[in-house]
């Protein structure tokens, strides 16, 4: 068992639950700097899969575009793992530390919301940097237009298909990480991210700190008259999408769909399964 190129699941809860303590020992500054790397890695990933899947569906099908969408956003997530940041969504499963007592519920609170307002800060960075870059004008504005469109979309859903969406995104983010943990080189932790992460992007799932990419970067572009040309839409057509919409329709069903979906869907349960004390079912005394 020594001789394979993994380690097993249980092993993987053990280094989960020290990474995890270990979070928690990173000076509030540092931690801090780091959520904001993860917030830029995640929305280049964004950026990518807009700039690349933004007209495929015209010259191929729909599902082939989502197919490359996500794929291409999946180096967000290896840039995070790999060269080292905080994640949010990731970081949800600090929540085992919290359930083997090595850190308070306090602390896993302190942690989450510092993490949470990095990644903003480094999202929005990156949406001024690519605003101003006007790579939004790549082909005639299309890529703009997708972009806006993609936001307006997600400030439209619905609380519960928000809140669903943020689920089904956590659980499989979070099930990449925990893949990730697994693998003892870098193209076994490349492998484990991108499958996961793939099929979250392509199912059109919701992970709240890429939306905190896609919504405001559509939110700075329905203000440029040829990005609003190029969707074949009237500028009113996207009065719904604003910073009020961005926390209300969106941003706050998807941070709880998350939650759930990591630290209860993947922390939780694999704790209960690999770390939880309890009597062997065999056990004769």
């Amino acid at each position: 068992m020594s001789d394979l190129n993994l380690f097993l699941p249980k092993q993987i809860a053990e280094k989960i639950k020290e990474a995890c303590y270990g979070k928690c020992r990173i000076p509030t500054k540092k931690f801090f700097v780091l959520a904001i790397l993860a917030g830029a890695f995640i929305a280049f990933g964004a950026e990518l899969s807009i700039m690349v899947s933004h007209d495929v569906g015209a010259r191929m099908s729909v599902g082939f575009a989502k197919f490359l969408g996500g794929s291409v956003f999946s180096v967000g997530l290896m840039l995070v793992v790999i060269a080292g940041s905080e994640l949010f969504t990731g970081d949800n499963l600090i929540v085992i530390a919290a359930l083997e007592k090595k850190i308070r519920w306090s602390e896993l609170f302190k942690a989450w919301g510092i993490v949470y307002l990095g990644n903003f800060v480094g999202s929005i960075i990156i949406v001024v940097m690519m605003f101003y870059s006007g790579l939004w004008a790549t082909n005639g504005s299309a890529v703009g237009a997708t972009a806006i469109n993609i936001a307006n979309a997600k400030v439209h859903l619905t609380f519960m298909q928000a809140l669903m969406r943020g689920i089904g995104c956590n659980w499989l983010v979070c099930l990449a990480v925990w893949m990730a943990t697994s693998a003892k080189d870098v193209v076994g932790k490349i492998f484990a991210i991108y499958f996961p992460i793939m099929a979250f992007v392509a199912s059109g799932f919701e992970h709240s700190v890429a939306n905190m990419f896609f919504i405001p970067y559509g939110i700075f572009l329905k203000g440029v008259p040829s990005v609003i040309n190029a969707t074949g839409k009237s500028a009113s057509f996207f009065n719904g999408l604003n910073w009020g919409t961005f926390i209300t329709h969106n941003l706050i069903a998807v941070t709880i769909g998350n939650i759930i979906g990591g630290a209860f869907f993947v922390g939780m349960i694999y704790w209960y399964i690999y770390l939880k004390k309890e009597k062997p079912v065999f056990d004769k005394n």
